[in-house]
């Protein structure tokens, strides 16, 4: 079994290297891929997986390759963690929000569609250069961001190839529920007899039920959360919002709840999260190229991102061992979700196995809701259609619609920033392809 990474330079790679030794006993692999287009990362990175592979008795081959398609030559399994322009252009995407007086977030906003427009037509290619040419029939599961939205194209415009979306957002949730709940029931609970019940879009999801060993416990788990908040002095949520929905909001969720609070805190800029990562990134690799190094040092946890490993290992599990789990991802909600778009890709509980995955029924979110549910996905909709045409009136559409866009008489202002300020990266806004 071949497993290939796209964007193996990454970071993020030694965790997700080590989850696939945690699970050499169920989960055969024999050739882990790294790719990257940037050698000296992937010297870097791929030198310290090789030790932690070494150190573990060598359970699988570990290559590394600066050419995708001989990364992706016989792969069973493919994931892409890229970021189109590295690190430099989540730096863009965050000043072109404050710039504009608008929130500056590489997965929303602004900033977020930049990086779509990015992302998505590399994405796409490699989804086609894996059906077409180098690994019919693997599954890719993204973890690139916007995640979402990313998925959303993929099933649209590759819908031959078995696309998934990963997030590391709902095992955190989860874990963090659980402690809510054991600090009201006294229980402590494993999280693999958990359940997680969540509806909505990457990035935009509300958490409502939590199921411990069959019995949904969510009124504890609120609770526990309440009491936590209640001791805090900023706490994230204020608890009149939480009581009015009955609802945990996805953490990504105060860029809409509390804007002003957001934009505030970027005139203390800088540093901007993408210039706090590009430091932690050459604290990392430098401990990486040490070659005494045999283990993910504990600043990875620095960097964000954590128990991305155990997602992405867990669901290619999953998926290779017919297990039936249920994960929460990011997929087509083909009549999960009654009264909403077939098409939708939703992120929610889903039931995987060999035959694939299948989303849960769930019942629909409440007007509260899924009004602004609704306006972000005619956003990705159009924010897709536009990066795969290079359309200029879609995307000036997906900023009209989305509610963290500019107003109307600046949009044209702000589109034209965004284009320029990425015009490397995205030929078909200027007449190439």
């Amino acid at each position: 079994m071949k497993v290939t990474v796209i964007g193996g330079g990454s970071t993020y790679t030694p965790e997700l290297v080590n989850g696939f030794i945690e699970r050499v006993g169920t989960f055969p692999l024999s050739e882990l891929s790294l790719m990257d287009i940037d050698r000296e990362r992937l010297d870097i990175v791929g030198g310290f997986a090789r030790r932690m592979v070494a150190e573990n008795d060598d359970p699988f081959k570990l290559s590394l390759s600066l050419d995708q398609g001989e990364a992706l030559s016989g792969a069973d399994y493919v994931i892409t963690q890229l970021r189109v322009g590295q690190m430099p252009a989540r730096r863009n995407d965050e000043y072109l929000g404050q710039r504009h007086g608008l929130v500056g977030q590489e997965t929303t906003g602004v900033g977020g569609m930049a990086k779509a427009l990015r992302t998505i037509p590399v994405i796409l290619d490699i989804a086609r250069e894996m059906h077409e040419v180098s690994a019919p029939g693997a599954w890719l599961a993204n973890f690139t961001n916007p995640s979402g939205l990313v998925t959303q194209a993929l099933s649209k415009y590759v819908p031959e190839v078995n696309s998934v979306g990963v997030c590391n957002v709902a095992i955190n949730t989860k874990l963090t529920l659980l402690e809510a709940y054991r600090t009201v029931s006294g229980k402590a609970v494993a999280p693999e007899n958990v359940e997680l019940n969540t509806l909505g879009l990457n990035h935009l999801s509300w958490h409502r039920g939590l199921v411990v060993n069959g019995v949904d416990v969510w009124q504890d788990a609120m609770q526990g959360m309440m009491d936590v908040l209640k001791k805090e002095e900023k706490p994230e949520w204020d608890i009149a919002t939480l009581e009015a929905l009955g609802m945990i909001p996805n953490y990504y969720l105060r860029y809409y709840y509390y804007t002003d609070q957001v934009l505030q805190e970027q005139t203390h800029w800088p540093p901007s999260r993408a210039e706090e990562v590009i430091e932690i990134e050459k604290d990392l690799l430098r401990e990486y190229a040490d070659p005494a190094l045999t283990a993910p040092p504990e600043d990875l946890m620095l960097r964000g991102g954590a128990y991305y490993s155990t997602v992405a290992t867990q669901l290619l599990n999953a998926i290779h061992n017919d297990l039936g789990e249920v994960h929460v991802v990011n997929t087509v909600n083909n009549g999960a979700v009654k009264g909403w778009p077939d098409d939708w890709v939703l992120e929610l509980p889903a039931r995987v196995n060999r035959k694939g995955i299948q989303a849960l029924p769930a019942e629909p979110l409440p007007p509260a809701c899924f009004g602004l549910l609704a306006a972000v996905k005619s956003y990705e909709l159009l924010t897709a259609d536009a990066a795969v045409s290079g359309d200029r009136q879609k995307a000036y559409q997906a900023l009209l619609v989305h509610p963290l866009g500019p107003r109307a008489n600046k949009i044209s202002e702000v589109l034209e920033d965004l284009l320029e300020t990425n015009r490397q990266y995205l030929p078909r806004f200027f007449g190439g392809k």
